[in-house]
């Protein structure tokens, strides 16, 4: 009997389309290259007898098993995306897809950008804007100060600029 795990609360459906092509591509990857060496490996070491004791039957199919838990999540996943390709009316505000420049307590200055949580791992700078910290930036503006609960303690935040990427969202900074 295994431990109980109550379900993941299910994140935001928003992404970029910069972050949509990747998990698109991935998906395609699995399903038309992976997949198939992987298969082909299995079944060469099942040609070679006894399966039981056979290490590369058991690690290609334990593979396998990762491979198709991940292309039906990325399969399930694409299909209930949004894109989020245009600007928002007011780029004064903080919105999905923003670039928001913030200052600390200690005067030590941080730039992140908003996006999906499919895609906050893209880059080091980008947060989910299911994360606390996005949470309590969106809809505010340039001046307003943020407050975020931290396990350390309240951080405080002032937001010093706020852009977005012309071009539909989607470029990344240089």
């Amino acid at each position: 009997m295994g431990r109980y795990r109550p379900p993941r609360p299910s994140g935001s459906n928003y992404i970029t389309a910069v972050g949509r092509r990747r998990l698109k591509e991935e998906f395609d990857y699995l399903w038309r290259e992976k997949r198939p060496q992987v298969t082909q490996a299995v079944s060469e070491a099942a040609a070679q007898g006894d399966r039981s004791e056979n290490a590369e039957y058991i690690y290609g199919k334990k593979q396998l098993r990762e491979i198709d838990s991940r292309i039906r999540f990325l399969s399930k996943r694409l299909d209930h995306l949004s894109v989020v390709d245009r600007l928002p009316n007011d780029r004064q505000a903080v919105y999905f897809g923003a670039w928001v420049l913030l200052e600390n307590e200690q005067g030590e200055t941080f730039e992140y950008r908003i996006v999906g949580p499919d895609e906050f791992d893209m880059e080091p700078t980008y947060i989910s804007m299911d994360s606390p910290l996005a949470k309590a930036l969106l809809k505010k503006r340039v001046g307003d100060e943020v407050v975020v609960s931290t396990p350390s303690g309240q951080t405080y935040y002032e937001i010093l600029a706020v852009r977005y990427d012309e071009g539909n969202n989607q470029s990344v900074p240089s």
